[in-house]
């Protein structure tokens, strides 16, 4: 294992990511790794407006762990509260910052999350802006606890379109991944 750290390490680096965090995720521990991402690129003198616009996606992304993770912290049942896991990375690469989120779903919400995506990822900025006005307008969908307005707010920050995956786990789980680009 502990040989293995440094090749994890240039992996990352050779990837552009200067944090990537996988576990269990709480409200606490997203708004103390949101001040050190603003912190690292303040001090990298990255202009205020990307800084805003690379913590507002990091944590919906985050929230998407926190909210839909299929995989809850067996301990934290019986606690204060539920703790989902999730992987979360942020980088740079090309010029750009880039948030990546993962975590587990049921196999069976993989459908209307990927028709989800794939309407958002077709639409033009001007469309998403539409669209994302009707959707406050609704109430929220059975799987949805904001009327999916998180992921038409990351489509239309996004610098480029959204990109998504599934990996089937098993018979009951997938393994979602998600990026976005400032």
């Amino acid at each position: 294992m502990l040989e293995n750290i440094y090749y994890l390490k240039t992996e990352l680096d050779t990837q552009g990511i200067f944090f990537c965090f996988s576990g269990p995720i709480s409200q606490t521990l997203l708004m103390e790794i949101g001040e050190t991402l603003r912190n690292k690129m303040h001090q990298e003198k990255t202009s205020p407006s990307t800084i805003l616009k690379v913590f507002a996606m990091f944590v919906e992304q985050a929230q998407n762990i926190i909210h839909y993770s299929a995989e809850i912290v067996p301990e934290a049942k019986a606690g204060k509260g539920e703790l989902r896991n999730g992987i979360l990375v942020v980088g740079y690469e090309n010029g750009h910052y880039y948030v990546v989120c993962g975590n587990m779903i049921e196999n069976t919400d993989v459908s209307f999350l990927r028709e989800q995506l794939i309407q958002l990822t077709n639409m033009s900025k001007d469309e998403l802006k539409v669209y994302y006005k009707e959707q406050r307008r609704k109430a929220p969908h059975e799987k949805s606890k904001g009327a999916g307005l998180g992921f038409i707010e990351l489509a239309r920050r996004s610098v480029t379109p959204l990109k998504f995956d599934f990996r089937k786990i098993d018979e009951k789980f997938a393994f979602f991944s998600f990026r976005t680009e400032i």
